[in-house]
């Protein structure tokens, strides 16, 4: 008989309580698996050690290119593992970890993975995934609706209809971008008369019916560099990826955006897609997506939004306008392993149209029939793993409240670290956050006061000189703070509007985890102080200029 149904409630408590670091265990392989099925971020937390081994130093453990001759016991191999693998790993889910887009994992993902990896289902086709094949088909109604939100009867009559799809699952934004991208020109090169469509005929063939000079995906300089992927595969040439400068909030100039429409067309060259970008990877920021889609309608072509990162800012109530206009998209990349915290390899592309993944669809005889509802005929990667169970029982277990709450604390985090480091005299904010992401460097206030001197003066030569001391400098604290293993942020460099769109060398942070505190980012500054009064040339050489 079944227990009776609790309700449960998202508090800022109970979510933090999930990512919440548990006791070091014993290292004998049942407690391993034992801790790790309870709590990955508590195991790797007592068995990660800070480690200034170069990288060519870890290569020597994995230098043997012979298949052992003799069986291991599984204890022992653990050790090995424990050993030379995880002690060396990269402990992406300390709090202190704020430098890339991984975050710590809810403590419910590790027994729940290893049911997926027990079943083994394969979501190629329905005869290895017989129940997750509708259970993924319902996922991608779930984030179709979280992106479109169409009426019950939408979902009722596409999520399971075997001669449609809502988007695909795949391993990450570079695959999903790569698909939409594929959807796109085998829609704007289809099968017309004599001519078999651009999958059956070629690139070159498709433009000499159609009468193009060639094809053009237009994006923002902040663009993924996926794009020049999908480019490259699809046969246009990553020429054909064109950046449109951003203004001085990173997002793309819509002006400068309509003009390169206007050139091409003349130029008889075919606007293949429009991509915005919801979350840029570098500075976090969102472009004017409702303009561009107006842009795409008038040019008629295809837009994408790229929100591989900033999609999951959509289960915030408070912050989903911040997306406005993403659901004029003909299609949307959301990676779930970024802000919807489920492991590694769970992208998605959502399509507004179901009809859309016709475009790509393919079948054979032993596989993938005619009328079945295999997900493998209509995605790019074949064999697949059930990752859409992870993202399914992490929707139920968080729901979109708590979610809310998870995307709402890192956006007001990035707002506070933001607020510390204007007020530092040492330090220099570079890209305000929209989302959970920022840049900043150390730059002491007397330098900072120079860089103005130098800018109103007009004076490009010794701005230049000086942010190539500070370039340096910022190298060196990043370097110093990785290799000391207490914390860890990483850097960039991009075009700073202030400073005459030179390339300045920056910090980069990502807040998204929940267990970074506000004390964790204060001794992070405080850190990056102390490693810069140990730079031997970089910033004596800058405080006597600036004396």
């Amino acid at each position: 008989m079944r227990a009776a149904k609790r309700t449960a409630q998202a508090t800022p408590e109970s979510l933090h309580q999930i990512f919440t670091i548990a006791e070091a265990p014993d290292s004998t392989l049942g407690v391993i698996e034992q801790e790790m099925s309870h709590n990955l971020a508590g195991f790797l937390g007592n068995h990660i050690v800070a480690t200034k081994n170069a990288l060519t130093d870890i290569e020597q453990d994995f230098i043997d290119a012979q298949i052992p001759e003799q069986p291991a016991f599984v204890s022992d191999h653990m050790d090995h593992l424990l050993d030379k693998l995880v002690a060396q790993s990269v402990h992406t889910s300390s709090p202190s970890f704020i430098g890339h887009m991984t975050s710590a994992l809810p403590s419910f993902i590790l027994p729940l993975s290893k049911l997926m990896v027990g079943l083994n289902q394969n979501l190629v086709k329905v005869e290895t995934s017989k129940a997750f094949t509708p259970l993924e088909r319902q996922v991608l109604g779930m984030m179709h609706n979280l992106v479109y939100q169409q009426d019950e009867s939408f979902y009722q009559a596409w999520m399971h209809s075997a001669k449609h799809s809502l988007g695909a699952f795949c391993s990450g934004g570079t695959v999903a971008n790569i698909t939409a991208l594929w959807v796109a020109r085998n829609k704007l090169l289809k099968p017309d008369g004599n001519f078999n469509g651009v999958s059956r005929s070629g690139i070159f063939a498709a433009l000499q019916h159609y009468g193009y000079n060639g094809l053009a995906i237009l994006v923002s300089e902040r663009g993924h560099y996926s794009l020049k992927k999908s480019a490259d595969i699809l046969g246009i040439g990553q020429e054909s990826v064109i950046a449109i400068a951003t203004d001085e909030n990173n997002k793309i100039d819509c002006q400068k955006l309509a003009e390169k429409c206007q050139q091409l067309a003349k130029e008889n060259i075919k606007v293949l897609s429009i991509v915005g970008v919801a979350g840029t990877t570098e500075t976090g920021n969102i472009d004017p997506l409702e303009q561009m889609a107006a842009i795409a309608k008038q040019y008629q072509c295809h837009f994408h939004v790229d929100a591989a990162w900033g999609g999951a800012t959509l289960l915030s109530n408070k912050y989903r306008p911040l997306l406005k206009g993403i659901e004029l998209a003909d299609s949307v990349t959301i990676d779930a392993h970024k802000q919807m915290y489920v492991p590694m390899g769970a992208g998605l592309v959502i399509f507004k149209d179901p009809e859309s993944v016709a475009a790509i669809e393919h079948h054979a005889e032993y596989i993938l029939r005619k009328g079945s509802k295999d997900l493998g005929s209509n995605t790019l990667e074949g064999s697949r793993p059930g990752m859409a169970m992870l993202v399914y029982s992490s929707l139920h277990i968080i729901s979109r409240p708590g979610y809310e709450m998870l995307i709402n604390q890192a956006i007001e985090k990035a707002e506070y670290f933001a607020d510390l480091i204007t007020q530092h005299d040492d330090f220099e904010l570079i890209t305000k956050p929209e989302l959970c992401l920022l840049t900043y460097r150390y730059a002491p206030k007397q330098v900072q006061n120079l860089l103005t001197k130098f800018n109103n003066e007009n004076d490009k030569e010794a701005l230049a000189a000086v942010n190539l001391l500070l370039g340096k400098l910022t190298k060196f604290i990043q370097k110093r703070q990785r290799e000391d293993g207490r914390s860890f942020v990483s850097r960039t460099r991009i075009e700073v509007a202030r400073y005459n769109g030179e390339k300045v060398i920056v910090f980069r942070v990502v807040l998204a985890n929940p267990l970074t505190s506000k004390e964790i980012l204060h001794d992070i500054l405080a850190e990056q102080c102390q490693l810069a009064q140990e730079s031997e040339n970089f910033l004596p050489q800058l405080l006597s200029a600036a004396s």
